[in-house]
């Protein structure tokens, strides 16, 4: 389970990361309230997310072709370092102008730093260890998340947002410290593309030529739409028919996150990253999304919040495990681009998709209609997979995908 933390390099990079997203979301709660304490607009902070996604869409590709070329420790100080200035360029109190331009140059910057972060993943553990790796990555986002959420709900109110955003700049003082105190000579050595193999055409065509990869990709964004945007339905289905309060919905949401912690304890404990597991969690999050909107009450609701929590930090770890493992190592930046791209598309098309369902259909009808979609989708996704994998394509990587019979 803890096979990864033996290596230092790995250690170093996870206690930085679990300081850094712990400021991220401190700065993120920072701005909420900036932006709502001088507006009270929710579709300001809606258009500050958009800014911060845009650019991953148009940038994505390029970003990922970037990351294949140039060597990901110093690409990943530099992100780091111009991150810590655009959380000090907050404290000026430029207003929104300035806000919109953080968001913007901030997406910029994601758009080749979140190709760059996976490939330089891969580097720090053996492929062997990558599994765990990245789900204990995912217990250190949630546990990070929660404590910066925490503390940050304490400090805004005592000092308000100024001292968050000088928090998270100093936080990435501390991924400088521990990309800078790594040793290189530890690190797993990846392979550039040939000349003729570097840009991003030739990258999309290798992704085109992955069937299996293009399925997995299809079935991560119409369950990132319709069944993962738990933070609008869950608040709809509180107002609404389960009829709670705000000390509901803080709940459901603590339910949430424990949920995501222990999926994440799950998956590293187990190590099986397997495209089984990956249709098996994603059909079974379906179905509990249906049940989830037939729940009575706060208490069943938060019955089903807690697996489907868990189920979806499996499902969405062994997408990028499968993605990374089943891939030529070369063109990794680039189908990570990819992975990257249809979660940004999933979030900006998913979140107003479930509202519009909850304004139209209900909450409940909400998530029956989503469920029932999301349950065809992973069934079809396993038929597709299985016939693509019966056809014996040949795959770069050594690792081959688990066989079309296991999938029965």
């Amino acid at each position: 389970m803890f096979a990864p933390l033996r290596e230092r390099n790995y250690r170093l990079w996870a206690a930085a990361d679990l300081v850094s997203t712990a400021g991220t979301w401190m700065q993120v709660l920072g701005l909420n309230w900036l932006i709502l304490s001088d507006t009270g607009s929710a579709a300001t902070m809606g258009l500050v997310v958009m800014l911060q996604a845009l650019p991953v869409l148009v940038l994505g590709t390029w970003g990922g072709a970037l990351a294949d070329r140039l060597p990901a420790r110093p690409l990943l100080i530099a992100s780091q370092a111009v991150r810590a200035l655009l959380a000090l360029a907050l404290l000026t109190h430029g207003g929104h102008p300035l806000i919109f331009a953080v968001a913007l140059a901030s997406g910029v910057i994601s758009s080749v730093e979140g190709p760059a972060l996976g490939r330089f993943g891969s580097a720090l553990v053996p492929p062997s260890a990558l599994g765990s790796a990245l789900a204990l990555g995912s217990v250190l986002s949630s546990a990070g998340r929660i404590g910066g959420m925490a503390l940050g709900g304490v400090l805004v109110g005592v000092t308000g947002p100024a001292v968050l955003f000088l928090i998270n700049a100093v936080s990435y003082l501390a991924v400088i410290g521990a990309l800078a105190a790594m040793r290189t000579g530890e690190l797993r050595v990846l392979p550039t593309a040939a000349a003729g193999e570097r840009g991003v055409l030739s990258g999309l065509r290798y992704i085109a030529g992955q069937p299996v990869v293009l399925i997995v990709l299809a079935l991560s964004f119409v369950l990132g739409s319709l069944g993962r945007n738990y933070q609008v339905s869950m608040a709809a289905m509180v107002a609404g028919p389960l009829h709670g309060s705000s000390g509901s919905y803080g709940l459901l949401s603590t339910v949430f996150a424990v949920g995501a912690v222990l999926g994440g304890l799950l998956l590293a404990g187990s190590g099986r990253s397997t495209l089984r597991v990956l249709l098996g969690t994603g059909l079974a999050i379906s179905v509990l999304q249906i049940c989830s909107g037939l729940a009575p009450d706060v208490t069943s609701f938060a019955a089903l919040i807690l697996p489907i929590a868990a189920g979806a930090v499996v499902f969405d770890t062994v997408v990028s495990t499968r993605i990374q493992l089943d891939t030529r190592e070369d063109m990794r930046g680039r189908v990570l681009a990819a992975v990257g791209i249809v979660s940004s598309l999933s979030g900006m098309f998913g979140a107003p998709a479930v509202g519009w369902l909850c304004d139209t259909a209900g909450p409940r009808g909400a998530l029956l209609l989503g469920g029932v979609v999301t349950t065809a989708a992973a069934l079809a996704g396993a038929a597709a997979i299985a016939r693509a994998q019966g056809r014996r394509l040949h795959l770069p990587h050594p690792e081959p995908l688990v066989p079309a019979e296991q999938l029965a």
